[in-house]
């Protein structure tokens, strides 16, 4: 089976977490199954800033993307981050190649509007650069960063990033490794199964908002694309990974119908 396994930022912010969560993958591969990552950094982002003096603006969840942020992104998110999870996962057992949306032209993005500088949409995975690295038994692991054939740079949401690429291989499973139990209900309480309609009622009565709507449109879109499954997982819980392979009850899936 190939799986896309998306970690937040926060799961990697400390070495205890990460390298978990580095044995954790380093099983799921060693188990049969072809692994891409695909991770964010948003937390790391905001405390390099800060420490330069420059104060973070986000417009809907999308941080505003200067030239200043832009060069945090590439020395923080596609430079320590990732090259921190990579040693991680080489350190467990896996060998494991790191680098961005803009290397090989995997991930091709537009400018999403002028008010957020340089956020990019993504719109295009060019996949090929996946499957080699897959066939010759390495463990991508990808940044997000985008690009376009004019050389811009483009701050990507992480979320996104993985649809995209998961949709272009196709994946079996996309796995989104999150710091919530799933997705919830309206009196707080775990859903373990959803439907793409069930989460479009959720996003229209309110209940999902904020990250987590945005983890589902990217989901039902990813669904709707070819991907078998989407799983919203608690990735503070160890063992996580095999236990949602497994068929246990765990975090929520997603499923077209």
């Amino acid at each position: 089976m190939t799986l896309l396994i998306k970690l937040g930022g926060t799961l990697l912010d400390t070495v205890e977490s990460r390298d978990r969560l580095a044995g954790e993958i380093r099983d799921v591969a060693k188990a049969g199954h072809r692994v891409i990552v695909v991770h964010g950094g948003g937390k790391q982002m905001t405390r390099f800033l800060e420490a330069q003096g420059t104060q973070s603006r986000f417009v809907n969840g999308l941080r505003v993307s200067s030239p200043e942020v832009i060069d945090a992104l590439l020395k923080v998110v596609a430079g320590s981050v990732n090259k921190q999870l990579v040693a991680a996962l080489i350190a467990a057992g896996l060998p494991a190649v790191g680098f961005s949306g803009v290397d090989g032209g995997l991930v091709e993005a537009e400018k999403l509007s002028d008010e957020l500088g340089a956020v990019g949409h993504p719109v295009l995975a060019r996949t090929q650069l996946l499957e080699v690295l897959l066939h010759g038994g390495f463990t991508p692991v990808v940044a997000c960063v985008g690009g376009d054939a004019k050389g811009n740079i483009y701050n990507v949401n992480a979320d996104q990033m993985a649809c995209i690429c998961a949709a272009g291989l196709p994946v079996e499973q996309l796995l989104f490794l999150t710091d919530v139990e799933g997705v919830l209900d309206a009196e707080k309480r775990p859903l373990r199964a959803l439907t793409i309609e069930n989460c479009r009622r959720l996003i229209a009565e309110g209940v999902a908002a904020g990250g987590m709507q945005a983890k589902l449109e990217a989901a039902c879109r990813t669904l709707e694309k070819g991907v078998g499954t989407v799983r919203i997982l608690p990735g503070f819980r160890a063992g996580v990974l095999a236990e949602a392979l497994s068929g246990a009850d765990v975090g929520t899936a997603i499923r077209r119908a």
